[in-house]
């Protein structure tokens, strides 16, 4: 009986790709896991199949992939490889982070195949990722033209553990919602380590429960069957390339393999083991193809030619260099960074002192008409114009392609900009209140350090728009967070923090021209607070980051501080009899160390005022710089001014108590201009 092959598969390459990626697994785990050369192994025994179908019907010039640590597969049929993969898992310098990353944690410009969009270490985060692509292809096709984008789709692979996720829930909405051309393949193999997948899926089948979710078309059957896993993943991409709207496809598959290597399976019987060794998928394809395609000699010559050449590949990758420990810090920035050049000058051409909410508005305004890639989103930034009204007209005067509401997910919302700013977009969204970037925390750290993981192959600039800060007359431990260190300690992130409208125009104007990630931090009482008026400074007005301004000269004492601390501490030395100098960092990464420093060795004193708590603050920081580089210059400790270690209170009476205030702030420089 003569087997009909798939007409849409070079079958040939299909069984060469999934020996390959058998025997790497059995290499790694019976030699190159024992000996230490691959330190940390994770095999993809069983998973094969259909992700080699699927990199094989990856060919068109938009076509993207979001993976996960099972992937290499998928990776093989994409273009990665064999010496790379084994590199991947040996650390060595020629792999795809360059020894950074973990060796299954993949990602890869495009070839011939897709691009593999980078993927970090955590479950769940690749899925919002790969809907930010999806919508960006829609967004170049629609708004910029590009015709040839036409049917350019993104698959995004997660396990049936995965789907647990908030990363998965949030793609699964923005996807059926905004219709985007995003396919999601669950590889179900009924684990999620030890953890039965029943706990992670009422009843266990994630595409039985969401059979009635509207405007997705849903697939499934059994993924170690090749005549049956090539129907499935045919129709399913082809569906999707339709621009039919998103789809989802289950297969089922077995695990034949711990989760990792240092997992021994011990919490599966006998008797499932043995069941799911006889879904093997790897004999299923050579009774599919033999003699179909080729005779029994033939497949016995296919095995040994693969097993030779993945030997040679493992040979290479064994010789190759390990990274070079004084390239570690590289690439954690778009370019080394010089010092920092002056700020444009203003031109003013209204003498009109406009509020720091006008100052925004106008900036973006500029820049969406300037850069046709800015896209602005958020909770509410549409038609209501944002919560703060930063974003008022935007919409209608730009179009809701280019300035749109989002679901509430702020993991959506970071993890959506990071697949849009991959895809070639210039997305700003704005995170409704700094207190609100909580559940994103995993997409911020994962985006800052996607530069360095990747060794420079991929970058995504995206700004983060986030209001927060106490009230000029009421607080709360929900709106009123600062936290600006958290984001100074992730790795990868600039972070602005303007005092008033002038620099929060060049601020945000040299953050959206650039090339690196940037947290804008927005005060709130600083939005529309007098002090904080300027007029606007033009077009073309640009602020360095990295570079203080001096609000005040003196040479009795230094002031250093950011946001709204600026306005209070000018008011407190207003009250003094004495030559206080106060620095406004305006950004704290990177800060201006040289500006503060020629102030204190001038000064001998040095005061750091800051909103944000006191313990392990940035003002640690600065006080910790100070001591080790200018030392021998002072005359008295260097001694912080900031919040006591609880949240911003609802009553102002307690709100004044935590918020240092004016008087606080004066006595602070008056013990210190008496020591």
């Amino acid at each position: 009986m003569t087997t009909e092959l798939h007409e849409a598969f070079d079958w040939l390459e299909v069984a060469r790709l999934v020996l390959t990626s058998r025997v790497m697994d059995d290499m790694e785990e019976s030699s190159l896991y024992p000996s230490g050369d691959v330190p940390y192994q994770f095999s993809a025994r069983g998973h094969e199949l259909g992700q080699v179908l699927l990199s094989r019907l990856l060919r068109q010039p938009g076509d993207a992939a979001s993976v996960y640590y099972r992937s290499r597969p998928f990776m093989l049929g994409a273009g990665l490889t064999v010496e790379e993969a084994f590199a991947a898992g040996m650390a060595r310098a020629g792999s795809p982070s360059a020894g950074r990353d973990v060796g299954v944690v993949f990602n890869l410009p495009r070839r011939e195949g897709p691009t593999v969009l980078p993927m970090a270490g955590d479950v769940g985060s690749q899925f919002t990722p790969a809907a930010g692509w999806a919508q960006a292809l829609c967004y170049r096709r629609h708004e910029l033209g590009e015709e040839d984008l036409q049917g350019s789709i993104a698959v995004v692979f997660g396990g049936d553990g995965a789907v647990a996720t908030n990363g998965f829930w949030s793609a699964l909405t923005l996807a059926t919602t905004l219709s985007l051309p995003l396919l999601f393949v669950v590889e179900d193999n009924d684990y999620a380590i030890s953890v039965e997948k029943w706990l992670q899926t009422p009843g266990g089948n994630i595409a039985g429960n969401l059979a009635s979710f509207q405007n997705l078309a849903i697939w499934q059957g059994d993924g170690t069957q090749p005549a049956e896993t090539a129907a499935l993943v045919v129709t399913a991409v082809e569906h999707v390339r339709r621009w039919q709207g998103p789809g989802l496809l289950r297969l089922s598959i077995p695990r034949l393999c711990g989760h990792s290597s240092h997992d021994n399976q011990g919490y599966k019987s006998e008797e499932r083991l043995a069941e799911e060794w006889a879904r093997d998928p790897l004999p299923a394809l050579r009774d599919y193809l033999v003699p179909a395609l080729l005779g029994d000699d033939g497949w016995a010559e296919l095995e040994a030619q693969v097993a030779a050449d993945v030997a040679a590949a493992r040979d290479a990758a064994l010789a190759q260099p390990q990274p070079d420990p004084a390239e570690v810090t590289s690439h954690v920035w778009a370019a080394p960074q010089p010092e920092p050049a002056g700020e444009t000058t203003p031109n003013p051409s209204d003498p009109r002192r406009i509020n720091m909410v006008e100052a925004v508005r106008r900036t973006l305004d500029v820049e969406l008409a300037a850069n046709p890639r800015l896209v602005i989103f958020g909770e509410d930034v549409g038609a209501k114009g944002g919560v703060h009204t930063a974003t008022m007209g935007l919409q209608s005067k730009y179009s809701d392609r280019r300035v749109f509401d989002t679901s509430l997910s702020e993991e959506g919302i970071i993890g959506r900009a990071t697949g849009m700013a991959l895809a070639g977009l210039r997305p700003a969204p704005e995170i409704q209140f700094r207190k609100y970037a909580d559940p994103a925390t995993e997409q911020l750290h994962n985006l800052g350090t996607l530069r360095w993981r990747t060794a420079g192959r991929f970058a995504a600039p995206v700004v983060v728009r986030m209001p927060g800060g106490f009230g000029r007359k009421v607080g709360d431990p929900w709106h009123s967070v600062t936290g600006e260190v958290e984001f100074a300690h992730a790795p990868g992130w600039r972070v602005a923090f303007p005092s008033n409208a002038e620099d929060a125009v060049g601020l945000l104007r040299m953050a959206l021209r650039g090339d690196d990630p940037t947290i804008f931090f927005e005060h709130r009482a600083q939005m529309d607070a007098n002090w904080a008026r300027r007029p606007y400074p033009g077009d073309d007005f640009v602020v360095p980051f990295g570079l203080a301004r001096r609000i005040r000269e003196g040479d009795e004492l230094t002031v250093v501080t950011w946001g709204a601390m600026v306005e209070r501490c000018e008011q407190a030395a207003r009250e003094l009899e004495a030559e206080i100098e106060i620095l406004d960092l305006r950004t704290i990464v990177p800060w201006d160390r040289e500006a503060v420093l020629a102030s204190v060795r001038k000064t001998a004193k040095c005061l750091v005022v800051h909103e944000d708590i006191e313990l392990a603050g940035f003002g640690a920081e600065i006080a910790a710089t100070v001591a080790d580089e200018a030392f021998v210059y002072l005359d008295a400790p260097v001694r912080r001014l900031a919040a006591p270690p609880v949240p911003v209170p609802f009553n102002s009476g307690l709100m004044n108590a935590v918020v240092p205030s004016v008087a606080a702030i004066r006595e602070a420089m008056d013990g210190l201009l008496a020591f």
